[in-house]
């Protein structure tokens, strides 16, 4: 598949949807029912369909996951050391590690690695998804509470409830139960399962670029570029050296890098309001993240095909 004809068509919409919110065709009071019914209903539909097809004896490679978790935690890791460097108010800190590590895996992600690799790309990550989703959101509630001195338990409390809760995850372990057993699954419910997972991604990428931003990040350009670079270009070398070394396929971890070069995850603003962090740092490193990782997500597809 070639890299243009992915990346291009995928932050063409992107753009659509920020043309949208200007011409006043997605206002902002669309976006939270719209974003709902994508995260709840259309997207666990799209990953539910596509691992409970899936042979998990094929699919399934724990060592893989095992490493891309790995690669995820240095992500983190990285943004907590560039705040020893950077001179950041105390508030602003968990929400630039979480910029550093947390991913938008599950509109951005899935999108580039089903239109890149087809639906056996999807299955996969899908896969990886699911237990990197669980690292994020559980490494982003301790850099926040951490970093703002807030020790306040419910809060953690309930983004932790959140995560055991999240429909992704759900869906992707759903999926892998019905795959394992080999449980028939009803063409009544294949075909509404077709029906709903047909506006997943299109409706997501509309709603990326409905939400983008630019206002905040001028006000925060050096913090922004370093969190993209951490984001975008060092976490996924970190992956793919760790791929490398311990032998794996540039076949078998194609979509594990694409998840892991996917820009800042829009919840990052969401839990830095909730949690004492920096909203405007998180918005800004959301927007400059989206739109920079269409040249690193055509950089890190290059390298491994000329590889």
């Amino acid at each position: 598949m070639s890299i243009v004809t992915t990346i291009v068509p995928i932050f063409a919409v992107v753009l659509i949807g920020w043309v949208a919110r200007q011409k006043g065709f997605m206002p902002r009071e669309f976006w939270r029912p719209a974003n709902r019914i994508v995260f709840y209903i259309a997207i666990p539909a799209m990953i539910f369909q596509a691992v409970s097809k899936a042979s998990l004896d094929r699919q399934f490679d724990p060592f893989l996951i095992a490493m891309t978790l790995a690669a995820s935690l240095a992500g983190y890791l990285t943004g907590w050391f560039a705040t020893r460097t950077l001179s950041l108010p105390s508030n602003s800190r968990g929400s630039f590690i979480q910029c550093c590590g947390h991913g938008n895996l599950g509109y951005i992600g899935l999108a580039v690695s089903y239109y890149y690799l087809g639906e056996s790309g999807l299955v996969k990550a899908s896969l990886i998804a699911g237990f990197l989703m669980i690292m994020q959101n559980t490494l982003s509630v301790l850099a926040l509470q951490t970093a703002s001195g807030h020790n306040n338990p419910d809060k953690p409390f309930s983004f932790l409830h959140q995560v055991i809760a999240n429909p992704v995850i759900a869906a992707a372990l759903a999926g892998m139960l019905v795959s394992a057993a080999k449980i028939p699954v009803p063409l009544v419910v294949v075909r509404t399962l077709d029906i709903l997972r047909a506006m997943a991604l299109p409706t997501a990428l509309l709603l990326i670029g409905a939400s983008l931003s630019f206002e905040f990040i001028r006000g925060h350009k050096t913090t922004v570029a370093i969190a993209c670079f951490l984001k975008l270009i060092l976490m996924p070398a970190i992956g793919l050296a760790l791929f490398k070394v311990t032998g794996l396929s540039t076949t078998s971890f194609l979509p594990a890098i694409i998840l892991l070069a996917s820009p800042t995850a829009t919840i990052a603003y969401v839990m830095g309001t909730q949690m004492d962090g920096d909203a405007d740092l998180a918005v800004a490193s959301i927007s400059a993240s989206t739109l920079v990782s269409a040249l690193t997500f055509s950089l890190w597809l290059g390298i491994l095909n000329s590889g």
